[in-house]
């Protein structure tokens, strides 16, 4: 079809009848094309049926069929005239609406005809009186998305407190009071926010890239851990179903073993009894046949010839005790129990090794001790000095509790901190929240955002409502603190002894944490004086 194209021309492919390109062709017997519609529109309206062309007249209406090699080259040859007539336009130029074929440039866009006109139709807009007074502008494609709809006016306006497209005339009626700008202006603003976004966006895209690298990193994480956890769990769990199990057969075996001793008595006494019952029988046969003898002669010697009975045992005094298991359940019992602790010993000392990894590095904040308070220059020590200093009034002084918080706080993920308590018979420690009341006394318990252990006389306090008491640990020097703010857990930890002392789950964070720390006053005689201190955590094996 390409030479087709290049050497026919449309009147080869035209209809004599419409004069337009064919549509469904038919051929009549003396060889002349038409549409079929055409044809039979024309035969519709003439008394005989004859050859448009060539005249010639036919007898009766042919019936005719559709030229199908002729309607295949006129559809191809329609595609080659559309694509022949699509407007030839540099890209970013408005085109000629009136052209046909090739579309020209257009030089001026006229607001009253909403038309754009290339040079040469652009000719009657400057010769006809009428038409030059309609108004031309500078070339603009979908004139009619540029006018206004209530006053059919070009929009050259921006209402920057409706963010809308005016004309002159709204600027006088319904944006009488708004800001109102040229178009260009409000333009050069927006491309200039286009062009901060466009700098932002791929800053935007990469860090959400990181928070998903992120994320994943903290799933694959926490998959490891869960694993490890897991691993360890059965490790210890099937540990202590081995140690249950020993203690079972143990306890089993033993019970056992007492029946089986008891028995092996009862047996033996048994066959004792049927020896002496046999032999007891043997001398009844025989003083019985003695006892019927009535030669006197014969009876004597029989007599002397009697055997001593044999020896038996005062039976009056045996006894078979059933073996006593009173204790044997719980000796076993207690043997595992210590077997469990050593167990929980093992776990605690993993459990403190493993929250011991989130140390933070803490100092005191002297805005917030209360006036009483001592702190070292280092900010790691703090105690009681029994007189309240002259000092300037802060909103962050605790005024009513000898309380200091730190100078770190925390909102999101865990930390841990281990604060050394040795020398001392009244002390507090934990986490509050950074917003809690310091200046009234109030109940300092998780509700008004405080979290803390107490120790006092002979218990260890975690202050809740109501409190829950612990026994006072025996040469507890160092308490360890661990918070898992997203989880909502505080935990305690007996540092030195390496067990875990209590811990507070479900609690509800919504706001920053700060380590905080009571010292306790001390007495006349010196007792409690000894500070508070922040430690360094040291990790053993």
């Amino acid at each position: 079809m390409a030479c087709a194209n290049t050497f026919w021309s449309e009147e080869n492919f035209s209809c004599s009848i419409c004069l337009d390109v064919f549509n469904s062709p038919v051929t009549t017997a003396c060889g002349h094309n038409f549409c079929r519609t055409c044809i039979a529109k024309f035969w519709d309206e003439q008394v005989h049926y004859k050859c448009p062309v060539c005249n010639e007249i036919f007898h009766t209406r042919p019936d005719l069929r559709v030229n199908i090699f002729l309607s295949e080259l006129a559809a191809q040859f329609r595609t080659f005239l559309r694509v022949k007539e699509q407007p030839f336009v540099e890209q970013a130029e408005v085109p000629c609406d009136v052209c046909s074929g090739t579309q020209q440039k257009a030089v001026k866009s006229c607001l009253v005809c909403f038309t754009s006109y290339c040079q040469t139709h652009l000719e009657p807009h400057q010769r006809v009186a009428r038409l030059q007074k309609h108004r031309l502008v500078e070339p603009m494609d979908r004139l009619e998305d540029r006018m206004c709809k209530k006053h059919d006016r070009l929009l050259e306006l921006f209402c920057q407190t409706e963010q809308v497209c005016v004309c002159q005339f709204c600027t006088e009626t319904d944006h009488k009071s708004h800001s109102v700008v040229p178009l260009k202006e409000e333009y050069e603003v927006k491309t200039a926010q286009l062009g901060m976004i466009e700098v932002e966006v791929p800053h935007m895209i990469q860090e959400r890239k990181l928070k998903i690298k992120e994320i994943k990193d903290t799933v694959d994480l926490s998959n490891k851990d869960a694993d490890r956890e897991i691993a360890d769990g059965r490790q210890v769990f099937t540990a202590l179903i081995g140690c249950v199990e020993k203690g079972w057969e143990d306890f089993n075996q033993t019970v056992k073993e007492r029946v089986k001793s008891m028995e092996k008595q009862a047996e033996d006494l048994i066959k004792e009894l049927e020896q002496e019952m046999e032999d007891l029988t043997n001398r009844s046969s025989e003083v019985k046949q003695i006892s019927h003898t009535k030669d006197h002669l014969h009876f004597l010697q029989a007599f002397r010839s009697l055997k001593n009975p044999p020896a038996t045992r005062d039976w009056t005094t045996v006894e078979v005790h059933p073996p006593s298991y009173v204790g044997t359940l719980r000796r076993s019992l207690d043997q595992l129990e210590g077997t469990l602790n050593m167990e929980m010993k093992k776990l605690h000392d993993s459990e403190l090794k493993r929250v011991q990894q989130y140390e933070v590095d803490l100092t005191l904040d002297p805005d917030t001790a209360a006036s009483s308070l001592i702190l070292s220059e280092d900010g790691k020590q703090v105690h009681d000095g029994g007189v309240d200093k002259n000092l300037p009034d802060n909103p962050k002084r605790f005024t009513n509790y000898i309380y200091v918080l730190t100078r770190q706080s925390f909102s999101l993920g865990r930390f841990y901190f281990e604060v050394q308590v040795e020398g001392k018979t009244l002390w507090r420690l934990g986490v509050a929240r950074e917003s809690i009341n310091r200046k009234c006394r109030i109940k300092t318990t998780p509700e008004a955002g405080y979290w803390t252990l107490l120790s006092d006389m002979d218990w260890l306090i975690f202050r809740d409502n109501p409190n829950v008491h612990l026994p006072l640990r025996a040469g507890l020097q160092k308490v360890g603190v661990f918070v898992d703010y997203d989880e909502g857990l505080v935990s305690f930890y007996d540092v030195e002894a390496r067990v875990h002392i209590y811990s507070a789950t479900g609690c509800t964070f919504s706001e920053p944490l700060c380590p905080i720390l009571f010292p306790g006053h001390h007495d006349y005689e010196g007792n409690n004086s000894a500070p508070l201190i922040i430690s360094t955590v040291n990790q053993t094996d």
